[in-house]
């Protein structure tokens, strides 16, 4: 059977995500501004790359240095006339495509988009669980 876009469930998983990341998203709206967060124990860097009449292009940095681990790194575009905020790219991936065939040459899942925005969704939903301590700028 072929996978097909559940698009409203995209659209609501989107929206959560926006309510739950506009307000840690740093309060300069200009290219450049960063705040800095601290979780259990690891740290996050939200840096602002592109900011438009509309939109806003973050980029999220797991900045610890503890080796062997994947350091999360994400690119999310918040769209403000929608109030949504979708996952631009994961991991340094191109921004992920609605559906792919599977299996495919990458090893994408069919609802890969779905699935990204669904780990910004729990690690925000982790994030304000656990607290988000804001750090002073500095480099980690």
């Amino acid at each position: 059977m072929k996978y097909r876009v559940d698009f409203p469930a995209l659209m609501r998983l989107c929206e959560g995500n926006y309510a739950k990341l506009i307000g840690l998203v740093p309060r300069q709206q200009e290219v450049g501004a960063q705040c800095h967060y601290q979780v259990v124990q690891n740290h996050y860097r939200l840096t602002i790359e592109e900011t438009t009449k509309y939109t806003t292009l973050i980029q999220i940095e797991q900045m610890d240095s503890q080796p062997g681990f994947l350091l999360s790194q994400l690119q999310v575009r918040l769209y403000h006339d929608a109030r949504v905020a979708e996952v631009c790219t994961s991991q340094q991936h191109g921004k992920p495509q609605p559906r792919y065939d599977y299996p495919n040459q990458k090893m994408y899942q069919q609802d890969e988009k779905h699935r990204v925005n669904h780990f910004l969704s729990e690690w925000l939903t982790f994030c304000l669980q656990h607290g988000i301590h804001q750090q002073p700028l500095m480099e980690w």
